[in-house]
């Protein structure tokens, strides 16, 4: 299969450092880049065990043809993925299955596991991950959505009550994150990026914190927002979600191989509110009457990826950004943020970046902040309960978020909630916080007490 060929190419680029992941999937043309991405991902993630079956099995002194990189991917496809589908290296494969397959079973009774998910061992200062999935309400009722998946035999624990809950998960089992009102947990390595509700748009694969600059900025049904740097769409529809598709969303991105994917992405999810722009959001006037009722602003920039669970994909090798890189990643994205503040009905913007750097968020939000008119933006105490803060670089970080897998069981993130002086309250309306009604979650009606009648 093409799919095959294109993985291993990832792969080949990546040990090359011909580019980082992302760029050499989108770079690869192939046309389901989401099914790329995740086989590459998985493939490198089980590499070293790959490397040791396959050398035990003999596998490329017996077929000389046979790349290394294509070597790993149809490896990982036969024994740990959904089995081989077909193209020309499936006959040989089936030559040397009994061999791979007995060799990864003497693994296992050396390492003394029971399933190949254990081979992997404990990551050195990490915290295995759950899989969240996200309901897309466009398409689903959540109710619905969990109905589907216990005819399949899942077993559902209603909503956890905290991080142990979810750090407890095992097997065909799955619940209601804590905090988010729409988002499911499942154990860490569950896959569904197969699954029909996925394939449909019901269900979207995306990471918690990903979950919350959309949450945080709480668009209300019917307003206008800007989505500047928003391939590749997950936070798009989770923003069409919350507006429930009324009002409109200008989305902006540089890239058009990254914009096409986010159209269908887009299209599958439901989203029809949406007006996509192949475009610099630099490049944007803030005095353009379509923006004049922009009251809400989501910026995702450019950055590190320093967070990203699959940093190490990124940047093989190397112990964090390099600096040049990093100082010119600010650069932009102190210039993207002070750009956005520019549009003049501006009430809420969320800054958010998937890096664990300061340079890339506290020292942006700081000096951006300084040089804004006094008064004319601040920061808003975004979810008090959560418990990881901003660093404490300059009074009033801690109103910021982090995010880290020791301590809130995500990809590492930073969020800054930003409004305009003369509002009325210091945090985002509705203010989201653990047990309480999140965005577009109406509360429950009070009952009204009947009086009783007076006696005469």
């Amino acid at each position: 299969m093409a799919l095959y060929g294109a993985a291993a190419a990832v792969l080949s680029g990546l040990e090359a450092r011909r580019g980082s992941l992302k760029t050499l999937v989108y770079g690869s043309r192939f046309q389901n880049v989401r099914q790329l991405y995740a086989l590459v991902c998985e493939t490198q993630r089980y590499s070293e065990v790959l490397e040791a079956v396959i050398g035990s099995a003999g596998l490329l002194e017996a077929e000389r043809k046979l790349p290394p990189p294509l070597a790993k991917v149809l490896v990982y496809e036969l024994l740990l993925g959904r089995g081989l589908r077909g193209g020309r290296w499936k006959p040989v494969l089936a030559r040397h299955q009994a061999r791979l397959r007995a060799e990864l079973a003497r693994l296992k009774v050396r390492r003394r596991v029971s399933r190949n998910e254990d081979l992997l061992g404990p990551r050195p200062g990490a915290a295995p991950l759950p899989r969240f999935v996200r309901v897309n309400t466009l398409r689903s009722r959540l109710e619905d959505a969990v109905d589907y998946l216990k005819r399949e035999g899942y077993g559902y624990q209603g909503r956890a009550s905290g991080l142990e809950e979810l750090r407890a998960l095992r097997g065909k089992r799955f619940c209601l994150d804590p905090l988010l009102p729409e988002l499911l947990v499942f154990p860490p390595g569950t896959d569904l990026h197969q699954h029909p509700l996925h394939r449909a748009g019901h269900l979207i694969l995306q990471d918690k914190v990903s979950c919350l600059p959309a949450m945080l900025l709480a668009p209300p049904p019917g307003a206008h927002v800007i989505d500047a740097c928003a391939a590749p769409g997950n936070k798009t529809s989770q923003l069409a979600a919350l507006l429930g598709n009324r009002g409109k969303i200008f989305a902006f991105d540089l890239d058009a191989g990254r914009l096409a994917t986010m159209a269908t992405l887009l299209t599958r999810a439901g989203v029809s509110c949406c007006e996509l722009a192949n475009e610099d959001f630099l490049s944007v006037s803030p005095s353009d009457p379509r923006y004049r009722q922009v009251q809400y602003i989501l910026l995702d920039p450019s950055c590190s990826g320093s967070g990203m669970a699959s940093r190490s994909l990124e940047e093989p090798g190397e112990s964090g950004p390099d600096p040049e890189r990093l100082r010119a990643l600010a650069g932009f994205q102190r210039r993207a943020l002070a750009h956005a503040l520019s549009f003049p009905a501006l009430r809420r913007l969320v800054y958010s970046t998937c890096s664990i750097c300061q340079e890339e968020n506290e020292d942006v939000v700081r000096d951006v902040l300084q040089q804004q008119e006094r008064g004319a933006f601040r920061l808003a105490h975004a979810l008090p309960l959560w418990p990881e803060r901003g660093l404490g670089t300059f009074p009033g970080a801690e109103r910021c978020i982090r995010a880290s897998p020791e301590a809130t069981l995500t990809g590492g993130f930073f969020v800054a909630v930003l409004e305009r002086g003369d509002e009325t309250s210091s945090d985002p309306e509705p203010q989201a916080q653990a047990g309480e009604p999140l965005p577009n979650v109406p509360p429950k009606k009070k009952k009204r007490r009947r009086q009783k009648p007076s006696t005469p």
